[in-house]
């Protein structure tokens, strides 16, 4: 055994570059685990510093200086930042606050009264008593969910103030991490060893990989929201800027997260049109949009990141 173990020992890690890359994954999954949570604006920041430094290096090819180029990357980001602020969350915040205080009342009442008739229109599987105590049961969960949302409110005042934090403290290290990005990354490279080919290989296949894939994400989020809301809108469904994120938002669970979102666009569309063919309409344009996102966005987006045709991945989905 002890030989065994030896001889495990001496194939992988007596290369001195070897023990430099699995101690700083130990190192850096420490972080993660212990600091997490205290470093998660710098952590926000990394990431939006390294999606946003390909247009840097764009712009560095076209002959623009480095810290103009910065300061034209920065700029666009401030300003997506600001239209998702003061343009599409106060919409979609307004929206969620329409549908909590006008909607949602009248949802829970038209499904208390369809429990308390469940006897007279079902009376061979209900009895009298089994719907009144679904109906009490329900009454019940109203009241705890409405406590519940109460102490949320209550207790949302310091999570404000940190956000309001946040938002100010991730784009003031995104600046400095375009700015000083070569000195920032040159200190960490003085610290590995000066030979490093396995390193330097499995960076540079780690980074082509998570940077397509990452971009490929935002992308896909992006249009299938944009794409989402202008269909929900112009079928005239109610919510729409709310709904759209949501599905958006789904597309970073890969399939789950499709089958959660068809949970509000089925009750809103249920609940506003009823049954009926608008109802079919508005389950079936999202039927299409799903299967165009699974089928046609993805594998054209992310063929470049698994380094496949696209064929190749249509060929793989389909099968």
């Amino acid at each position: 055994m002890r030989k065994v173990i030896e001889k495990w020992y001496h194939r992988y890690f007596s290369n001195e570059e070897s023990t430099y890359l699995v101690f700083t994954v130990v190192i850096a999954c420490c972080i993660l685990f212990f600091l997490g949570e205290i470093l998660t604006p710098l952590f926000v920041a990394i990431i939006l510093a390294y999606l946003m430094q390909g247009g840097v290096e764009m712009l560095k090819k076209w002959s623009v200086p480095h810290i103009a180029a910065v300061g034209v990357v920065f700029t666009f980001f401030i300003g997506l930042l600001a239209a998702c602020l003061f343009g599409l969350l106060p919409l979609a915040w307004s929206q969620a606050l329409k549908l909590i205080d006008d909607q949602l009342p009248v949802w829970l009442r038209k499904a208390q009264d369809g429990l308390s008739n469940l006897a007279t229109s079902y009376p061979d599987y209900f009895s009298e008593s089994q719907a009144q105590a679904l109906s009490q049961n329900m009454q019940a969960k109203i009241g705890e969910w409405g406590e519940l949302l109460l102490s949320l409110s209550i207790h949302s005042v310091p999570n404000v103030i940190g956000l309001m934090i946040f938002l100010v403290l991730v784009p003031v290290l995104v600046f400095f991490l375009l700015k000083d990005k070569d000195k920032l990354v040159g200190d960490i490279v003085q610290l590995l060893p000066h030979k490093r080919p396995i390193m330097n290989q499995v960076w540079s296949e780690m980074n082509r990989q998570m940077s397509n894939y990452v971009r490929g994400k935002v992308l896909e989020i992006f249009i299938v929201g944009a794409v989402t809301y202008a269909c929900f809108t112009f079928v005239g469904l109610k919510y729409a800027a709310l709904i759209s994120l949501m599905v958006g938002l789904s597309v970073l669970i890969p399939f789950i997260g499709a089958a959660l979102a068809t949970i509000p666009v089925f009750v809103v569309a249920y609940f506003q049109m009823g049954w009926g063919s608008d109802l079919a309409t508005v389950m079936v344009i999202y039927a299409i949009l799903q299967a165009i996102d699974g089928n046609i966005l993805v594998p054209l987006l992310f063929s470049e990141a698994v380094n496949l045709h696209p064929v190749a991945i249509v060929t793989a989905v389909l099968v």
